[in-house]
């Protein structure tokens, strides 16, 4: 009965879509990596944006004006990552906050002497555990530049990351998956990307990846979904556990 009704509200919620297949073709323009899906997953994913929007509050900071092909392109990008997961793993929190661009919040910071600071950090997106995701629209945008940096996906990587508490670069995974294999997988590639960085190696994925596990899962979400041959051939191990925890292959290898 209760899955009736859960199905019944959906139908309900899509059939009263105010979004047309012209606004859906002028936000997919912006998302050139959305090529590689089908027309059925396209289909799918276009479902569960609609959702979100309706069971999500977009908010408007700075004096932005949030217009329709926003709304869209944020909806879409965070939907990608859970595509084949579902919309209940961004249950326990209902905000996104947009800025027009950049942002300087404010936060605490206790130094080795216990001693606390107020910390001004420019930034142009976070994530809160149980709070909003908060975002920059002007990098929302341009999230369809395939370059391996997504704003959108690095902010939602991090709510998914949190859904088993604080973000540590382990999401919950799923049964048949491998802890330990995803902490070798993980432990390794983020070491060797330290150890790179430090040695003045090249390399082409983000160095702020190397900042903490929980970037670094970030991160490598951002690349996964925008340059998966990336991933793939940098860090092969990662790369199957991204595949197996996001229910996606993007190289179908």
């Amino acid at each position: 009965m209760l899955d009736f009704l859960h199905k019944w509200r959906e139908k309900r919620i899509l059939s009263r879509s105010p979004y047309t297949d012209a606004d859906w073709q002028q936000a997919l323009s912006r998302l050139a990596f959305f090529e590689r899906l089908s027309q059925e997953d396209l289909h799918r994913l276009k479902r569960m944006a609609t959702l979100f929007l309706h069971h999500k509050s977009l908010e408007s900071a700075g004096g932005l004006n949030i217009t329709t092909e926003l709304k869209l392109v944020i909806a879409l990008q965070a939907c990608l990552p859970i595509l084949n997961l579902g919309l209940d793993w961004y249950d326990g929190w209902v905000s996104v906050i947009i800025y027009p661009a950049g942002f300087t919040p404010i936060h605490t910071e206790m130094d080795e002497y216990g001693v606390v600071h107020e910390v001004r950090k420019p930034l142009s997106g976070e994530s809160w555990e149980r709070g909003p995701v908060v975002l920059s629209a002007e990098e929302s945008l341009d999230g369809g530049i395939i370059d391996g940096h997504n704003l959108v996906i690095h902010e939602f990587a991090h709510k998914l990351d949190m859904q088993n508490g604080v973000a540590n670069g382990m999401p919950p995974l799923h049964r048949g998956m491998s802890a330990p294999q995803w902490s070798k997988a993980f432990s390794a590639a983020y070491a060797d990307l330290q150890h790179r960085i430090a040695h003045g190696k090249s390399i082409v994925i983000d160095h702020y990846a190397a900042t903490a596990p929980a970037e670094f899962f970030a991160v490598l979400s951002e690349v996964f979904f925008e340059q998966p041959r990336l991933v793939h051939q940098t860090y092969p191990a990662v790369y199957q556990q991204l595949a197996q925890f996001y229910r996606q292959n993007p190289l179908n290898v």
